[in-house]
């Protein structure tokens, strides 16, 4: 496009902003109340798709937006601008569907799982997967990268063990989680200090204080969990059926672990993500033919459609058959939707009047606290995206912590201790969109196991209604004058 049309339409768009007034409080609430309205609708009474009501929301807030007196080519604007944001994750999501079905086809999930199910034992195998993923998290700086790698495979060993994947997607995201709030690799690690004004090695070491308790806790819970699930006979004989299966279907040499081990490594080597899942995908595609004997049409099939298994065990046609580019589509659509939705709200100014709001009740330490978890998860519900829900509080609150005499480091951590670790809880926000994608797992399933995203921010509020750990800005006192007392 040409950049004088470009420098030209932003000259308008600003000075019809100008005509615009900021919106009313009420104003505000209404797109929120709507679209929670129509989901509760959605969600419990008739079991629907999400992506219609969230654009109807949409809809709802752009009418609001007029009524504040801007343009629809304004609300336009906003709109696509909110989408923009989420091009990347898009880019990746498509990417990550075409490399599992190359995975899946060339052995790669397959050898992973059967090896797996050698490895590990159904009783401790939770606390096992979590741990994995916060090693590979905390290397690779990356959930989405974790997930879509060991955690595709510890959903496919969980599946042989007998163990529900709702607990194993748990402990997989919480594993995942781990590594991308602490790992100096991670973007949010980063990001969050930056915004708050903190250094981002203090910044980590503050953040232990509610990660690492938050840890232990969710390593106590699956350990009790794994006392009471995939254990017995049953899980026995199916664990047997399936490594026959896998056998008996593939061919394994140890070849095929040079896919996961190259991203991994790009990742930890702070490769950019899209490069290095391609990298991954297209070694896939080649060890699909040249291992496994898959002829190039049937391939490209594969990363278009994904890959059917055809074992003649439905269960373990239904774990193999995964990936592919069409199925992403859904998850794509609803980030679309969502985006959609958040980027009207932002554009209007109803995001900012929405925060403002909230402060204005936080009177104390701990209120400024609660304020700030607050904004984050309702960031992540209604901007659903997890760099929005660190940018826009950690800019709103900034000065309060500021004028409280709190330092920058108080902040940064509750913006990831709610903001990074709400994000995949929720399934219209990009990250809970990719984990219910890779893992096969709806985010209000595995919620409840995991247990690491949701502790630590209740402890993070403990912290803040106690003060415990919440530090103060430390200024030193002036030099005495010659002369003076």
């Amino acid at each position: 496009m040409n950049q004088d049309f470009l420098k030209e339409s932003e000259f308008e768009s600003e000075k019809t902003q100008s005509k615009a007034r900021p919106p009313k409080l009420w104003e505000a609430w209404i797109p929120v109340l709507a679209l929670i309205a129509m989901l509760v609708v959605t969600i419990v009474i008739i079991d629907g798709p999400v992506q219609i009501p969230i654009a109807l929301a949409a809809a709802v807030a752009a009418l609001v937006s007029w009524r504040t007196g801007r343009t629809w080519k304004e609300i336009e604007v906003g709109i696509t601008h909110g989408i923009s944001i989420a091009v990347p994750a898009i880019l990746i999501l498509m990417t990550v569907g075409v490399m599992i079905g190359m995975w899946v086809a060339s052995g790669v999930v397959p050898m992973m799982i059967f090896y797996g199910l050698k490895a590990l034992n159904p009783q401790w195998f939770l606390a096992a997967a979590c741990l994995i993923c916060c090693v590979v998290s905390l290397a690779t700086g990356s959930s989405w990268t974790t997930a879509g790698t060991v955690g595709v495979a510890l959903i496919g060993v969980g599946s042989g063990l007998n163990v529900p994947l709702a607990m194993v997607a748990g402990a997989v995201v919480s594993g995942s989680y781990f590594g991308d709030k602490l790992s100096p690799l991670s973007d949010s690690t980063n990001l969050a200090p930056a915004v708050a004004g903190a250094e981002l090695f203090e910044h980590i070491r503050h953040m232990l204080f509610t990660t690492i308790p938050a840890l232990i806790v969710a390593m106590v819970v699956y350990l009790i969990l794994g006392f009471f699930n995939g254990s017995g006979e049953g899980s026995a004989d199916g664990m047997k059926e399936l490594m026959a299966t896998l056998s008996g279907a593939y061919e394994f040499r140890w070849i095929l672990l040079a896919p996961p081990v190259l991203v991994i490594t790009m990742a930890a080597l702070k490769m950019p993500a899209l490069p290095s899942l391609l990298c991954g995908a297209l070694l896939g595609g080649v060890l699909a033919m040249v291992v496994q004997g898959v002829g190039l049409g049937e391939l490209v099939g594969i990363a278009q459609d994904g890959y059917v298994a055809k074992t003649g065990i439905e269960s373990v046609d239904e774990l193999l058959s995964r990936g592919g580019l069409i199925p992403m589509m859904y998850t794509v659509s609803l980030i679309l939707c969502a985006l959609a939705f958040g980027g009207a709200l932002e554009s209007a100014g109803m995001l900012s009047a929405l925060a403002e709001s909230a402060l204005k009740l936080a009177k104390t330490t701990s209120g400024v606290i609660y304020v700030t978890l607050g904004t984050c998860i309702g960031m992540n519900v209604i901007a659903p995206d997890q760099y929005l829900s660190i940018i826009m509080p950690g800019r709103m609150y900034r000065d309060a912590y500021i004028k409280r005499g709190l330092h920058p480091k108080n902040l940064s951590r509750c913006l990831e201790d709610a903001g990074t670790l709400s994000s995949p809880l929720i399934p219209w926000n990009t990250c809970g969109a990719y984990m219910m994608t890779t893992l096969g797992v709806h985010p209000f399933v595995y919620l409840p196991f995991a247990v690491l995203n949701w502790v630590t921010p209740m402890i993070s509020a403990f912290y803040g209604w106690t003060g415990w750990t919440i530090d103060k800005i430390h200024t030193e006192k002036p030099a005495p004058e010659l002369g003076g007392k």
